[in-house]
């Protein structure tokens, strides 16, 4: 498995400043910026060939930044419909393929939404499908690291505790944190010094430090209600207490991957590399 040497910081997608909007080009643009680290937005779709995704892979090299994926929106792993849940694992499978095929580090996925089904039995759907998935990529030799998202509202799968006993479950399973999610999810709860430390502490004690220097985080400001996420917003537009969420990171000295997903991409993913450097 890919690991990482440091604490990395960049954009969800191609940064809006790139000259073009292409992959190679967003990653130019983002070793121009002195950030170190990219992920492919794949929401829509996994559309990229295995030769641009080696063309993609060895001009990160040669600049150093560590690409990440984004697998495609539409998955649902408790779905009614068999259809579904089959293009789902589809989804991830090809994501993962894709992005191994780029030099990648890790690939990220909203898993399900509870509906009417009890959670637990939600999560043994989810357990079932991703040990599947994983047993595919590891028979095909696709060591990548495979990362259910926390998610921001209370109808979906993704609580801290649900991600951790996956990845205690399965092989190449690890969170990924997105800590506006959090923040949203709990309607407010999650800003404070002491409950990022909390977040981390409870990482590491049932993960261990391993997963704290292998982390891959989501970040952004975000706008929400009482039934949770609205929608995503630069970090000064917002109530979201990153500065303190930097001092933990720096506390606890994780390694790993961290992509801004505000809305102005770049600016926030420079902000907080810049606030972490300090």
């Amino acid at each position: 498995m890919k690991t990482v040497d440091r604490l990395r910081f960049g954009p969800a997608g191609i940064p809006h400043s790139a000259a073009k909007r292409s992959t190679v080009e967003g990653v130019v643009r983002v070793w121009e910026l002195g950030l170190d680290a990219m992920e492919m937005e794949f929401v829509r779709g996994v559309k990229m060939s295995i030769k641009s995704a080696v063309e993609i892979r060895d001009v990160a090299r040669s600049r150093d930044i560590y690409l990440t994926a984004h697998a495609p929106y539409y998955i649902n792993f408790n779905s009614e419909d068999p259809a579904k849940v089959k293009a789902s694992i589809e989804r991830i499978y090809r994501t993962a393929k894709v992005t191994h095929a780029a030099g990648g580090y890790s690939i990220v996925f909203h898993a399900a939404y509870y509906g009417k089904v009890e959670h637990e039995k939600v999560y043994e759907k989810v357990k079932a499908h991703l040990s599947d998935i994983v047993k595919r990529l590891k028979d095909e030799g696709i060591h990548i690291w495979v990362r259910p998202e926390t998610t921001g509202k209370p109808t979906q799968f993704g609580t801290l505790e649900e991600l951790v006993r996956l990845s205690e479950e399965l092989e190449m399973v690890l969170p990924c944190v997105d800590f506006a999610h959090l923040h949203a999810r709990s309607v407010g709860k999650y800003n404070t010094y002491e409950e990022f430390s909390e977040i981390l502490g409870f990482i590491e004690s049932r993960l261990g430090r391993y997963a704290l220097e292998n982390m891959h985080i989501h970040v952004s400001g975000i706008n929400y209600g009482p039934k949770g996420e609205k929608n995503h917003l630069n970090l000064k537009e917002s109530d979201f207490n990153y500065r303190d969420l930097v001092k933990v990171w720096r506390e606890f000295n994780i390694k790993g991957v961290v992509i801004s997903e505000s809305p102005n991409l770049e600016e926030d993913a420079l902000l907080l590399k810049k606030i972490y450097e300090e």
